[in-house]
């Protein structure tokens, strides 16, 4: 059986800053979409969650960049910049968000992550501090996302990287595992390829 959903207008709508709706939007959300790609290439699509993101101010966004098994959002800021945040709810209201503008990936030998790390939680296997500038925004009707109840976070990524931590250590999986692209490029995670 459907179920009746009262009368808005589906249409998209362009913002120019973060409201304080939007913001509070955004702080409600436990997963959040980025994407990002080169003239060339594959365009990367990544999920991203476990408290890692602060809205700065209306025009600003830092989010904590964790270890994983790619790193092509870092790799493609160094070769073009431009960056799509998307978040849809999954409760409640339906709504999505996007956020459109231009990142750069720090690093933390990097003097611009001493400053932009503390305003983002403690988690281990951190990478880099995306700083991204808000050129526009677009809000549109998410009619079409279906509702999920949310469960908790999981945490084995943590577990992974405090492993790796104590052990060979992250520095030397980002060596090996993150230091070039699908596509070939080099990720910017060693300081000799910056």
């Amino acid at each position: 059986m459907r179920t009746k959903i009262e009368s808005h207008h589906p249409m998209a709508k362009f913002i120019e800053s973060i409201t304080a709706d939007l913001r509070a939007f955004i702080e409600a959300q436990q997963v959040f979409f980025v994407a990002t790609g080169m003239a060339e290439g594959r365009i990367n699509l990544s999920p991203k969650g476990l408290d890692s993101l602060r809205v700065v101010d209306e025009r600003s966004v830092l989010w904590l960049n964790l270890s994983g098994s790619g790193n092509e959002t870092a790799t493609h800021l160094r070769e073009d910049g431009r960056i799509t945040l998307m978040f849809c709810a999954f409760e409640g209201r339906p709504k999505i968000l996007r956020l459109y503008g231009t990142a750069k990936a720090w690093h933390p030998d990097e003097p611009r992550w001493a400053e932009l790390r503390p305003q983002l939680p403690e988690t281990p296997g951190a990478r880099q501090v995306i700083e991204m500038q808000v050129e526009s925004l677009q809000t549109s009707c998410g009619f079409g996302v279906p509702e999920y109840t949310f469960q908790g976070q999981r945490e084995m990524l943590f577990d992974w990287a405090e492993k790796k931590e104590a052990g060979d250590g992250l520095e030397h999986y980002w060596q090996t595992k993150n230091h070039t692209s699908i596509d070939g490029h080099k990720t910017g995670i060693l300081p000799e390829d910056r």
